[in-house]
């Protein structure tokens, strides 16, 4: 005869089990299956610099997969509410064969078997917007063009200039009014400029269910590593604060994977080459002297760490110095101070 399960045993793992159930995240869907991504997104171009990109937060996990769609020199899309996933490669083919951002979001919406629960911004490349929120989309909903201080009808193709921003589910108007106002009064790059008016947006309300992840993709043709057209590609999949953790990746990704600012150089003083130095003999990066001589051997080993610790786009400006013509090294003084903050926190290995 079996030994029974001792009943500790057994109340465990159904609490266990339960547990497991209560962090499972409750996906809602349409009749056709279609997931119900309450969702605040921007989609916006910089016609200055060519860059294009969408910023979304949503109760939803992993929105990256779900909402943006971008592509260099052709045009951004966001699909949410009752999310029709296909909107995004359908506006983005039609943008490319010359449609305008309005023009391929009508045209995809025919293809739509139930526009009404859809909600929808792109953007062209040329600086076309247009967005759309269908009448049986959660309340709060509605959407911004630039050019307009007028929150767009439900039902109806709103058209602008520079973006388009929408929400669903959302606590308020305020939200997608913050998110147009801070992207209209932010400087900086496009990704910076998205974030800042994303970040607004929860600050306002946000959505009424809360946070769960956040997205931000950022392109521009040939500005990526290595040549690519990916300057962003950011994905928050589930976190309790997916707004401030965007903010901390978007930190990580302008000081990983763009170059260095020319007024940001500072000059590399026998103290502070003594400093790194220092760093190196800790780390067992280097066994030399912790003189401060700033020569081609130095000039050398900061080359070299500076690729270990991955700031690819940012040696150059050392690796390029002649020190020999009389030429003085410098440092990218973001670079200087992550240096410092990595080996005073001790996130090395």
């Amino acid at each position: 005869m079996p030994t029974p399960a001792p009943r500790l045993f057994v109340s465990l793992v159904a609490a266990l089990a339960v547990a497991g159930c209560a962090h499972q995240p409750q996906i809602v869907t349409n009749e056709a299956g279609d997931p119900l991504v309450s969702t605040f997104s921007i989609v916006a171009v910089d016609t200055t610099t060519g860059e294009i990109g969408v910023a979304v937060q949503s109760k939803f996990p992993n929105v990256r997969f779900m909402v943006p769609t971008v592509r260099a020199g052709v045009g951004a899309v966001a699909t949410q509410s009752f999310a029709r996933l296909a909107y995004g490669p359908e506006g983005i083919a039609l943008m490319a064969e010359g449609a305008t951002a309005e023009e391929a979001l009508r045209i995809s919406m025919r293809n739509d078997p139930n526009p009404a629960v859809r909600q929808v911004g792109m953007v062209d490349a040329r600086g076309n917007a247009a967005t759309f929120t269908g009448a049986e989309a959660f309340d709060w909903r509605g959407g911004r063009v630039g050019g307009s201080d007028a929150i767009a009808e439900a039902g109806v193709v709103a058209v602008g200039q520079g973006y388009a921003a929408q929400g669903n589910i959302l606590v308020s108007q305020e939200t997608v009014d913050a998110i147009a106002e801070t992207f209209e009064a932010s400087t900086g790059t496009l990704a910076q400029r998205l974030t800042a008016a994303l970040v607004a947006g929860g600050r306002a309300g946000g959505d009424k269910r809360g946070e769960q992840s956040a997205a931000l993709v950022v392109h521009r043709e040939g500005a990526g590593y290595d040549g690519s057209d990916v300057v962003v590609d950011i994905s928050v999949y589930d976190h309790p604060a997916p707004l401030a953790e965007l903010e901390r990746l978007v930190a990580l990704n302008d000081l990983y994977f763009t170059d260095s600012d020319p007024a940001d150089m500072v000059e590399i003083t026998p103290a502070i080459a003594r400093e790194l130095q220092e760093i190196w003999l800790a780390r067992d990066f280097y066994d030399g002297p912790a003189d401060g001589e700033v020569d081609a051997e130095f000039q050398s080993i900061l080359t070299d760490y500076m690729g270990w610790e991955n700031y690819d786009l940012r040696i150059d400006e050392v690796a390029d110095v002649d020190l020999a013509a009389g030429e003085t090294l410098s440092i990218d003084r973001e670079v200087l101070e992550d240096i410092r903050a990595v080996f005073r926190e001790g996130r090395y290995r």
